[in-house]
């Protein structure tokens, strides 16, 4: 096999795709395989190594609690992969792998009277840090080219995969000095990227991610094709509850904050903020964990001295306990503390890959040790939001899709634990962070479904989240309800469901003040006017778009270009819509007709001034069809014969409308269906200006377009 020497311009979409081709090749769960994977990029190296062990290490598949004989059986959550740092004063790959199976041997799983049980699959190994042999004596580099040229005998006995981590220098070296290894490999995968150099301090592990913060991602848009113009809409949006989102509105479907526990006490033993504990010293801790721990303690020294102490404190306490063989209650508790420690982290906005992987594993190693501590079922749940927020870290939608259905996994694992008559409050954050995942997962698959089990979820938190008992939680799960049941409307029982959004909106609108929560209720507000217009293509156009617009307008009170200028300028562009519709409908006379439309026209003006002020923020609706639909509302006052409106004004509508639709076709040039609908409304402005002003009008109109479209365009005049 040839290694691709060649340079890549779209190195994002060039490693996207190697790394969906190894992480399919690891999850085969074939033995002996023998991957090699070049990278000269180490902080590129360090997120895809991540990542291939976040998504394959402890796929929840594997299920914690299996109904056995009418009893609950635990599982240990042991790892399908396993991430090592090369052994330096011994770079024996191989070796290294058979100590780990050595000290964690796969457990026996289903052991009954009757069966003898079997043991879960030994997993995958990854192993990182081969770019610091560089640094080694000569004769420690020859010594692990001698360890790889042995690889043909030890295969015999060995059982898993290995993937291999070499920047390029080290992988010619490979081909030229270890030829027996080379032959053995099974696939060699090269990420494109520029070499790192090499000063980092060698006290300080990598870390395993870029400490990049979780990403919200841009709300999702609705373009629906009417008859003569787009409706470009912002979808209905959910309320976030998490911590450290105070007073924002955010994309669809976020979930709610970890659970609110105090922290256990803690060590009160002082240490230096250099005392950090050594892999050397740290043997029984999974070495996934403890890799994770230390990059996170050697990446903010510093920054959080007396966190980073707590956790070094936890980090050898629970050594110690597994060194006296401790109580696997001792462990849980221990393992649980230091999960606590990285989600308050996370909450105080610290949401950085190793951050969550890290909570995720403590939690994991905690459950493992004992499943029947009281607060299993909030650990379960944060685990679900932990993965949930994993899914909203990485830009990758296949990973994102994994993650969510990671997460709706513990959260159905926590409903299995716990009845709603015991724990209402438990039950009903469950339920509805179930909705909110489901919600997210109809983004990727079944859509209809998932909604619909949204809607379960949020119907099922409401029965046991009052609004007596908690006024503002139980006010963002009846808005998380009317967005599920809007979403659901786009599917089947349009005007139902769409009722039924309405009235939930409607139950949470009563529980935010405009003064006290002006940017919620003005949320709220603009999602029920989105709804009125949907029912508005259904039934009762004129009734149900005259409340879209009073919504809106009531929602404009509080979205402003000063508080939050996105938001307003979709508001903006939702109106603009709303009265197109009304200004169309059969029975609107046709002096309100040319006055609605000249609303129409102010208010998508105000939105692409907003728009066009923003300088690249997300915006939540698609401006160059805005572009296109306040071109289309212009051309009508400009060509309705029924409108009073002399020459000099039919030219500036029509130059308008030619302006907007020459602007959407400028950014509209890698969207071949949209951009050839908007040249078609080009040709067409410019016949209306001939019709309407003569061989002048449109040799006005040909002097606005832009010469390299003349020949295409002259044509078909």
């Amino acid at each position: 096999m040839s290694v691709n020497e060649t340079t890549h311009s779209d190195n994002f979409a060039w490693n996207r795709q190697v790394y969906h081709r190894l992480k399919l090749a690891l999850s085969l769960g074939l033995r002996r395989q023998i991957f090699l994977a070049v990278c000269d990029d180490l902080n590129l190296r360090n997120q895809v190594a991540a990542r291939l062990h976040s998504t394959l290490a402890y796929p929840v598949g594997q299920v914690l609690y299996q109904p056995s004989n009418a009893q609950e059986a635990s599982t240990p959550a042991y790892p399908r992969l396993v991430t090592l740092r090369l052994n330096l004063s011994d770079p024996n790959p191989i070796a290294q792998i058979n100590q780990w199976l050595s000290n964690y041997p796969p457990p026996i799983v289903g052991t009954s009277k009757d069966t003898p049980g079997r043991s879960l699959p030994i997993p995958a190994f990854q192993i990182v840090g081969v770019e610091q042999l560089t640094r080694q004596p000569v004769a420690i580099q020859r010594l692990f080219l001698h360890y790889l040229r042995l690889t043909e005998q030890q295969l015999s006995k060995f059982e898993s995969s290995l993937l291999l981590w070499v920047p390029r220098p080290w992988l010619h070296a490979i081909q030229q000095s270890a030829p027996q290894f080379w032959r053995y490999r099974t696939g060699v995968f090269v990420f494109a990227g520029e070499p790192t150099p090499t000063n980092q301090n060698k006290s300080s592990p990598e870390r395993l991610s870029s400490s990049r913060n979780l990403e919200l991602g841009n709300v999702e848009q609705s373009i629906l094709e009417e008859s003569a113009i787009a409706d470009n809409f912002d979808f209905p949006k959910q309320i976030s509850v998490n911590r450290g989102h105070k007073g924002q509105e955010v994309p669809p479907s976020t979930s709610e904050n970890l659970t609110n526990k105090p922290l256990e006490e803690e060590l009160t033993d002082q240490a230096s903020a250099s005392d950090t504990p050594s892999q050397e010293r740290i043997s029984h801790i999974s070495k996934e964990l403890t890799e994770l721990v230390l990059a996170t303690i050697n990446t903010t020294v510093g920054e959080d001295d007396e966190q980073n102490l707590q956790v070094r404190q936890i980090l050898e306490e629970i050594e110690e306990l597994h060194a006296q063989q401790a109580s696997g209650v001792d462990l849980a508790i221990a393992y649980h503390r230091l999960g606590n420690l990285y989600r308050l982290r996370i909450e105080h906005g610290q949401s950085t890959l190793e951050n969550l992987m890290v909570a995720i594993l403590a939690y994991q190693e905690s459950i493992t040790h004992d499943d029947n501590l009281p607060q299993v079922p909030d650990t379960l749940n944060d685990l679900g939001t932990l993965y949930w927020m994993l899914y909203r870290t990485p830009p990758n939608s296949e990973e994102g899709q994994a993650y969510i259905e990671q997460g709706i996994e513990f959260y159905h694992l926590a409903l299995k634990l716990i009845s709603a008559e015991s724990h209402p409050e438990t039950y009903a954050r469950v339920q509805n962070n179930l909705g909110t995942a489901y919600g997210d997962l109809a983004r990727f698959a079944n859509p209809a479904e998932n909604w619909q089990q949204a809607v379960i979820a949020y119907s099922e938190a409401l029965q046991f989240r009052t609004a007596e008992m908690e006024p503002l939680k139980y006010a963002a799960c009846q808005n998380n309800l009317g967005t599920a049941y809007w979403h659901l409307a786009q599917y089947n029982q349009p005007v139902e469901h769409l009722k039924k959004a309405i009235a939930a909106y409607k139950l949470a609108l009563g529980y935010y003040s405009p003064e006290e929560e002006p940017l919620k209720y003005g949320m709220i507000q603009n999602n029920i006017g989105t709804a009125y217009w949907n029912i508005a293509q259904y039934e009762q156009p004129p009734e149900n778009l005259h409340l879209a617009i009073d919504a809106y307008q009531e929602a404009l009170k509080y979205r402003t270009p000063a508080n939050v200028p996105p938001a307003c300028a979709a508001t903006q562009n939702n109106l603009g819509t709303a009265y197109w519709h009304l200004a169309n409908q059969a029975q609107t006379s046709k002096e309100e007709r040319q006055k609605l439309l000249e609303q129409c026209i102010t208010a998508y003006e105000e939105a692409l001034a907003l728009a066009h002020s923003l300088s690249g923020m997300p915006l939540s609706f698609d401006v160059f069809a805005t572009h296109n639909n306040l071109g289309l509302a212009h051309f009508q006052l400009a060509t309705d014969q029924y409108f009073d409106v002399d020459k000099p004004t039919r030219s500036k509508h029509l130059e308008a409308a030619l302006d907007n639709h020459l602007q959407a076709l400028n950014g509209l040039s890698k969207q071949p269906e949209a951009y050839q609908t908007t040249f078609a409304y080009v040709v067409k402005t410019i016949r209306a200006f001939h019709n309407e002003l003569g061989i002048q009008g449109q040799n006005l109109a040909l002097s606005k377009v832009p010469g390299q479209l003349l020949p295409e365009i002259l044509p078909k005049l």
